[in-house]
């Protein structure tokens, strides 16, 4: 999305390639911002309207899940310089607060402490997207390298959820949300650090990287904080 004409005249490549970098930079937090606005649209909505899908099937829920997000991921490459490809994320987003609305009712209506966890939820993964891009942004490492490591554990944590939906281990479930908080915390600092280092150039396709790191530490933080403290009524 970023016009690198648009800075190389009468510049050298450096300070071009610099103000590049951080335009994307804005962008993206710009437009990570913006999206959060459908989320919460679509959570709303989703809690007002009692949805609860797929409730008694999860398994099949979790393939339409996964079969929606990725027809979206594929759509949103092929747009990604295009203004479709924003509207395109938003569209996403708003299915992702749909999707979270069941977690968030639950929260709400098993918990006389609901509407607490949810703001410290919101809080705590405030604090840690905060403490990750600034350790990004400031630190002379590279972390590219974390991020084959990361993914391996990402389809260990996707293979351990959906074994946990037949075996219903409270010590594995509560294993898999830490490790899912912690490695997307790690992801939020490799996706931060690439668009700094010039290794993505697409404030879209940035902004959808890091929108799913924000999005599971918060779900995942959300049902631990339920778990260890809610209050039952």
């Amino acid at each position: 999305m970023s016009d690198l004409n648009s800075y190389g005249f009468g510049q050298s490549s450096s300070i071009s390639n610099i103000q590049v970098r951080n335009r994307v930079l804005r962008n993206t937090y710009a437009l990570l911002a913006l999206s959060m606005v459908p989320t919460v649209i679509g959570a709303w909505l989703g809690v007002a309207m009692g949805l609860n899908l797929f409730a008694g099937s999860p398994f099949m829920g979790f393939i339409v899940f996964m079969a929606v997000a990725f027809g979206f991921f594929w759509a949103i490459e092929k747009n990604k310089n295009t203004g479709v490809g924003v509207l395109l994320l938003l569209g996403f987003t708003f299915f992702m607060g749909i999707m979270m609305s069941r977690l968030i009712g639950f929260t709400l209506n098993s918990y006389s402490n609901g509407a607490t966890l949810i703001m410290l939820s919101f809080g705590g993964t405030a604090a840690i997207f905060a403490t990750m891009a600034t350790i990004a942004t400031v630190s002379k490492s590279d972390f590219s390298g974390l991020g084959k490591f990361l993914m391996v554990g990402v389809l260990l944590l996707i293979l351990a959820s959906v074994a946990n939906i037949w075996l219903q281990l409270p010590a594995l479930m509560l294993t898999v949300m830490v490790l899912a908080i912690a490695i997307f915390s790690v992801f939020i600092l490799v996706d931060v650090q690439r668009v700094i280092s010039g290794g993505e150039t697409n404030y879209i396709m940035a902004t959808l990287a890091i929108y799913l790191d924000v999005y599971n530490i918060f779900t995942n933080l959300l049902a631990l904080l339920g778990i260890v403290g809610g209050n039952r009524d």
